[in-house]
């Protein structure tokens, strides 16, 4: 197996329990801070954030249940991941950063810019939750969306994710161009041995806003989207065809609404875009940071620091 795979991560105290995470690139570097969704873990930047180089702090923690983190006997609602995901920057020292996220690290990054949007220096951004009015909205695969139903339905869902297993063995890698290799299965596959240790993945798809419910996670999420809506702090949104949750078609009608954004199409691609388009994704980036880093090094010279 891979070392980056099989390596023990470096761990911070956070609240009752503990949050691993990668980092890359010198401490004292502006930081980029990366955040993954469901079922996954930092290491789905594996391949993206080395190509960030000396120039910045590549930070990618594992949220609270995920990965290498601690497993505290919690609900792990979208709130719970809220707290544990505040602490864990305020642990770290955090202060200003990007912010690169996709799946339900989106929804945590809009929140989080929603409430602290002066600490925000930029965003990018991919396959991202949003509330959805409509089942009809959720995704683009009919099929899909009839399993995440079964997901959110009690006796049911519980069973085909925590005893069956069925998001990790048959979702992460159907929502993949590509197929992964057997380290790469085993690496994802390794931090939920037990019907125990998926609650958390069961708990997240049963987060998702849709049509209203639950009305906690819609009430946030609207209120960060309409946030983002209005926010100048420059964003990147990576696209692919056909997506999942994100079209090329939502995306640009979504982009029509938004102020200091860019589009960028990767291609063929559903949901864990990172797996199938690190080099593009990576390059883009670094190329993005790169140029919002020259701009305000330029406005600092001439006393005109953009604060979007």
């Amino acid at each position: 197996m891979p070392e980056h795979a099989h390596a023990s991560l470096p761990h911070v105290p956070v609240l009752d329990s503990t949050m691993a995470y990668r980092q890359r690139g010198p401490k004292d570097a502006p930081v980029v801070l990366f955040l993954h969704g469901n079922p996954t873990s930092s290491y789905i930047w594996r391949n993206i954030m080395p190509a960030l180089g000396g120039a910045h702090s590549a930070i990618a923690p594992d949220l609270i249940g995920y990965g290498q983190s601690g497993k505290p006997d919690i609900e792990y609602r979208f709130a719970d991941h809220v707290r544990y995901l505040d602490a864990f920057i305020e642990a770290m020292k955090l202060d200003s950063f990007y912010l690169v996220a996709q799946d339900w690290g989106t929804a945590l990054a809009f929140h989080f810019a929603a409430r602290f949007p002066e600490r925000v220096k930029g965003m990018a951004f991919m396959e991202f939750i949003r509330p959805f009015d409509r089942w009809e909205e959720f995704h683009q695969n009919p099929q899909a969306r009839a399993t995440f139903q079964k997901f959110r339905t009690p006796g049911i869902g519980q069973d085909l994710i925590q005893r069956d297993n069925l998001f990790l063995e048959r979702i992460l890698p159907g929502s993949i161009q590509r197929t992964l290799s057997d380290e790469e299965v085993a690496a994802y596959r390794q931090p939920f041995p037990t019907e125990e240790s998926r609650k958390p993945i069961w708990r997240l798809a049963n987060e998702l806003p849709i049509e209203g419910h639950p009305a906690d996670v819609h009430r946030w999420l609207t209120e960060a989207h309409a946030a983002l809506k209005t926010s100048t702090y420059p964003k990147l949104l990576f696209v692919g065809t056909p997506g999942a949750v994100v079209s090329p078609a939502f995306a640009a009608q979504f982009a029509a609404a938004q102020r200091n954004i860019r589009v960028v199409e990767l291609g063929a691609g559903f949901h864990y875009l990172q797996e199938d388009h690190a080099p593009r994704i990576s390059e883009t980036l670094a190329e993005w940071l790169r140029g919002i880093e020259g701009q305000r090094t330029d406005e600092v010279a001439t006393g005109n620091l953009y604060r979007g």
